[in-house]
C-alpha cells in the first residue's frame, strides 16, 4: 500500500491498516482465534447465580460514568450518607469471570495481549466484543453480577471500614463524564437520565463529596498533580477533522479516585487471607537526582532523597504559575520517575508502592473487561470471598506479572504510534505552514517541540542549535511521513511572512 499518497483512501482505513500492523509487529493478535469464536458462539446469555451467596442489589441506584463512546462498561458507583459525618461508597466491577474462565480459548486470547488497545480508529478488544459490551458489560437497566466493594469514608477523607462481596446489581443510568461535571460545576443542568431517577442526584453530589475528600488526602500524604497532554482524533466521517485534547473533570475525578480507593482495599483484602497477589507499582525514582535539577532551575529545592510530597508542592507551585508548560513539565517527570510495572507479591511481604499515587498497597482490579491483570485479581477475590484455595501459584502469578507490564507498555507503543501517524495526516496539507511551538525535549538524542495551536509534537530537524526545554520559538513544517508517524519542522530565523491556520 502506498501510504507516500494517502488521498486516494480514507483516514480511518489508513489508521486501521497501520494499526493492525503495529499490533503484528509488537506480538499483539488483532484477531480472535477460530477457537475463541467457537466458544463464544455458546455463549448466549450473561451468567446467572450458581447458588452461592450472592447479595441482591438491583435496588440501590447504580450508574455507570464513563466517555461518551464508551461500551464497555466495567464498573457502577452509588453513595449514600451515613451517621458521623460519614460517607458509604459502593464500587460494583463486572464479574467476568463468571463467563471467561481461565484456560479457555477466549482467556488464552485475553492473556496473550493482556489489555484493550484503543486505537483512533478501531479498538482492539481484549475480550470479544460480545463479551466486553454486552454480556459481562454492566449495561444500562440490565442485571448483573459483580464484585461489590464497599468503603466507608470518614470527613476527613480516611478509610473507617471496608468489605467486599458478591452481589447482584442493576445499572439505573448510563452517565457520561461531560455530562455530569458540566451539572456538578454549575455550568449545566441536571442531565436527563439523572434527573428521572429519583435520589440518584444526590447519590451523585455525595460521590463528588466522597471523591473530593479522598483526593485532597491523597495529595496530602504526596500523590502527584501531574497534567500531560492527551489527544484524541475527532472524524468527520472517515476524516480527521481535529485532534481534541482530553481535558480532567470532576466526573472523572468520582471514578479515578473511587477506582484508586477500590483498588488499595481489594490488595489488603487478599493480604488479610493469605492470598499471594499482582500489585501496581511505581518505584522510588531512580533519577531524583536529575528531578532535584529540573526543580532547581525554577527556582525550588527539592531534598536530596526521593519525597513525594515535596515534589507535589512544586509540582501544585508550578501549575499555578505556568499553566502552559506544565504538561511538559509533568511528562518530564513522569519519564523520570519510571514506568509502572505489575509485580507478585506474597502477604506482608512490603512492596515497592506507587510513588507516584503515594499508596502502598495497589493493585489493579476494576477493570476485568479489558485489562487482564484486573481479571487475574478478580479470580483471586472470588476465591477469597468464597473460602477456595488461591487458583494461581506464585510463580504463575510471578510470570504472569512479568507478562502483563511488558504486553502493556507493546500495546501502549501502537497506540502512540497511531495517534502519531494520524496527527501526520491531519498535518499533511500544511506543508510550509508556520506555527507558534515550545521545545519539549532537548538531547543528544533530537529536539523536540509541541505546537501551541495543536496537541501535536515533532522533531525540529533544523535550528535547535541553543534551545533548549520550555523555550518558545516559531516553526516551519517540513515534512510528515504518515506510515511512521513522523513530524518534521525547522525554526523560523527570518520574519514571519504567513502566521498559518493555527
Amino acid at each position: 500500500m502506498d501510504f507516500m499518497n494517502t488521498n486516494y483512501q480514507h483516514h480511518r482505513a489508513i489508521l486501521e491498516d497501520i494499526a493492525e500492523r503495529a499490533m503484528l509487529e509488537r506480538g499483539l493478535l488483532p484477531d480472535f482465534s477460530a477457537r475463541a469464536l467457537a466458544e463464544l458462539n455458546r455463549i448466549q446469555s450473561p451468567a446467572r447465580r450458581n447458588g452461592e451467596p450472592i447479595r441482591d442489589l438491583t435496588e440501590l441506584l447504580w450508574a455507570s460514568i464513563d466517555n461518551d463512546d464508551s461500551r464497555d462498561l466495567d464498573q457502577l458507583t452509588v453513595a449514600e450518607a451515613m451517621p458521623g459525618n460519614t460517607l458509604k461508597v459502593q464500587v460494583a466491577v463486572a464479574n467476568v469471570d463468571a463467563l471467561v474462565k481461565d484456560g479457555s480459548a477466549i482467556d488464552e486470547h485475553a492473556r496473550h495481549n493482556t489489555t484493550t488497545v484503543y486505537t483512533p480508529a478501531k479498538i482492539f478488544s481484549m475480550l470479544p466484543e460480545k463479551l466486553s459490551t454486552n454480556l459481562t458489560s454492566l449495561n444500562f437497566n440490565q442485571e448483573r453480577l459483580s464484585i461489590v466493594v464497599e468503603m466507608v469514608i470518614g470527613a476527613d477523607g480516611s478509610l473507617q471500614k471496608s468489605d467486599i462481596y458478591q452481589a447482584l446489581v442493576r445499572n439505573h443510568a448510563k452517565l457520561t463524564y461531560q455530562g455530569v461535571a458540566a451539572w456538578l460545576e454549575g455550568k449545566d443542568p441536571v442531565p436527563e437520565s439523572v434527573a428521572v431517577v429519583n435520589g440518584l442526584a444526590e447519590s451523585l453530589r455525595l460521590q463528588d463529596q466522597a471523591a473530593q475528600k479522598l483526593k485532597n488526602l491523597r495529595h496530602m500524604h504526596g500523590a502527584l498533580s501531574l497534567e500531560t497532554i492527551e489527544a484524541r482524533p475527532v472524524f468527520d466521517g472517515d476524516e480527521i477533522r481535529d485532534l481534541e485534547v482530553e481535558q480532567k473533570n470532576r466526573a472523572k475525578e468520582i471514578i479515578e479516585d473511587f477506582m484508586i480507593a477500590a483498588n488499595g482495599v481489594t490488595a489488603r483484602y487478599l493480604s488479610a487471607r493469605k492470598f499471594a497477589s499482582l500489585r501496581r507499582v511505581v518505584r522510588t525514582p531512580k533519577r531524583w537526582e536529575r528531578m532535584v535539577k529540573i526543580a532547581g532551575e525554577h527556582g525550588f529545592e527539592l531534598p536530596g532523597s526521593p519525597d513525594s510530597t515535596a515534589l507535589e508542592a512544586f509540582l501544585t507551585r508550578e501549575k499555578a504559575a505556568d499553566p502552559l508548560r506544565f504538561p511538559d513539565l509533568s511528562l518530564a517527570m513522569i519519564k523520570l520517575m519510571g514506568a509502572g510495572e505489575y509485580i507478585a507479591e506474597l502477604p506482608g511481604q512490603t512492596t515497592a508502592g506507587h510513588f507516584g499515587l503515594a499508596v502502598r498497597d495497589y493493585t489493579h482490579s476494576t477493570a476485568p473487561n479489558r485489562r487482564y491483570s484486573d481479571l487475574i485479581t478478580q479470580r483471586l477475590l472470588k476465591a477469597a470471598i468464597e473460602g477456595r484455595p488461591s487458583p494461581y501459584r506464585m510463580v504463575d502469578l510471578e510470570s504472569l506479572a512479568a507478562h502483563c507490564t511488558a504486553e502493556e507498555d507493546a500495546a501502549n507503543k501502537v497506540e502512540r504510534q497511531v495517534i502519531k501517524s494520524a496527527a501526520a495526516l491531519l498535518l499533511e496539507g500544511r506543508i510550509g505552514e508556520q506555527f507558534d511551538a515550545i521545545v519539549t525535549g532537548a538531547s543528544k538524542k533530537g529536539t523536540w517541540v509541541r505546537l501551541i495551536s495543536l496537541p501535536i509534537e515533532g522533531r525540529l530537524m533544523h535550528g535547535f542549535e541553543g534551545v533548549d526545554v520550555g523555550g518558545r520559538l516559531l516553526v516551519r513544517l517540513d515534512a510528515v511521513d504518515v506510515q511512521r508517524g513522523y513530524i518534521n519542522f525547522s525554526k523560523v530565523v527570518s520574519p514571519r511572512q504567513t502566521w498559518g491556520r493555527n
